[in-house]
């Protein structure tokens, strides 16, 4: 089997998916712009083979990579890059390459854009917060008109909570028609309520494999414009109906043999025309593994290799390990190089010491979102989650 990985060095934990593909003996085949020199000895030990190109923004160059892999090595069976970033260029080489095992163009609006997502939210049964894809002034006051202040707006096809923020009243709605671009821009209503997330693994009958949930206290929107610290945890067990909700999610979209981190809101108020306090709601749906160090927070939650899973899954079609039982909560906790805070990192590692899994500090890349200095610990009981966060975030 051939399986070509798009940028395997970035983010950095991601090469631990092409060492569990090449112990199942797959033919691994890497694509990324750094030098091969410069590639961690456990992905160059887990790559058949690397080509590097100038930039993976061109699509010239890494379509004559993949062709050069297609000449050497036969038909590709795989194409990944695992990155929310690189879907729209991975369904075209898919389509150009005819790669059958993922999604391909004709599917890649479904999960891209985000006005897209609300009508398969709507065959799983999902509701979502009411949308207006901006185009004239007067459309878009009629909209506010129904829904009410504040509104979110965001990109329409974007990554992560890049440019998204909070729309309160008509002076600056006025301001962010003066000052858009041609950037398309979706609007919705704000929603009160608790972020949560349903990520897994489905098979390529789109039966899932492997779930769990994780509970962001603080919204990704908000922690980037305010520049917040960023703290999160998984859980132990899945709620009934957010698991419900999940799964009828996954059976709607394009999500044969893939990874997959699903959004929700659950509403702490009742809301008018959508639900009761309590209820979830449809956020967004990305076709990939949670971003980060999320996957490892999986495995360090269970004891169990969410990366042999995939392995697995690309190979046999099923996880082959034991999923059903989690023993820890994972939590992880952030600092920013610019704050202040009342307990030093040296002494929280310390109180932690028999807790924490991880430290690291993230690559600016991802640091804007997630901070810079990282502690991950996991605690078997759920009350341990706050006092633990609030020694690494509590400020000065």
């Amino acid at each position: 089997m051939n399986f070509v990985f798009i940028s395997p060095h970035f983010p950095e934990n991601f090469y631990h998916f092409c060492e569990s593909l090449k112990r199942n003996g797959v033919n691994v085949l890497g694509i990324g712009d750094t030098d091969y020199n410069n590639l961690r000895p456990e992905l160059k030990s887990s790559l058949n083979e690397y080509y590097r190109v100038n930039s993976l923004e061109n699509y010239n160059d890494v379509f004559h990579a993949v062709a050069y892999f297609t000449y050497k090595y036969g038909k590709i069976d795989w194409l990944e890059s695992m990155n929310e970033y690189w879907l729209l260029q991975d369904a075209r080489l898919r389509t150009d390459f005819n790669i059958t095992s993922g999604i391909r163009n004709d599917q890649i609006d479904f999960i891209k854009y985000k006005s897209e997502m609300k009508a398969l939210y709507e065959l799983a049964g999902v509701k979502t917060a009411r949308y207006h894809v901006v185009d004239n002034y007067e459309n878009t006051k009629a909209f506010i008109a129904e829904v009410g202040y504040p509104v979110i707006v965001k990109p329409n096809n974007g990554v992560g909570a890049s440019h998204t923020y909070k729309i309160k009243s008509d002076e600056e709605l006025d301001y962010f028609f003066a000052t858009r671009d041609n950037t398309e821009i979706i609007m919705e209503e704000f929603i009160n309520g608790e972020l949560v997330s349903y990520d897994g693994i489905a098979n390529s009958k789109r039966e899932v494999i492997y779930e769990t949930s994780h509970v962001f206290p603080r919204q990704v929107m908000n922690i980037v414009n305010e520049q917040m610290d960023c703290f999160y945890w998984s859980r132990r067990e899945i709620p009934e109906d957010l698991k419900d909700a999940g799964r009828r999610v996954i059976k709607a979209f394009p999500s044969n043999s893939r990874c997959f981190h699903c959004e929700f809101f659950v509403l702490n108020e009742d809301k008018e025309g959508l639900g009761k306090k309590g209820d979830i709601l449809g956020l967004e749906v990305n076709m990939r593994t949670p971003g980060g160090i999320t996957p490892d927070m999986m495995n360090y939650a269970a004891d169990i290799n969410i990366f042999d899973i995939y392995a697995n899954m690309v190979c046999y079609d099923e996880a082959r390990i034991d999923t059903t039982h989690k023993k820890y909560y994972c939590v992880y906790a952030s600092r920013r190089k610019e704050h202040h805070y009342n307990t030093s990192l040296e002494d929280v590692k310390n109180r932690y010491a028999a807790n924490i899994v991880t430290t690291f500090t993230n690559a600016p890349a991802i640091a804007t979102a997630m901070g810079d200095y990282v502690l991950v610990a996991r605690f078997e009981n759920e009350e341990d989650i706050i006092p633990f966060v609030n020694s690494v975030i509590e400020g000065i």
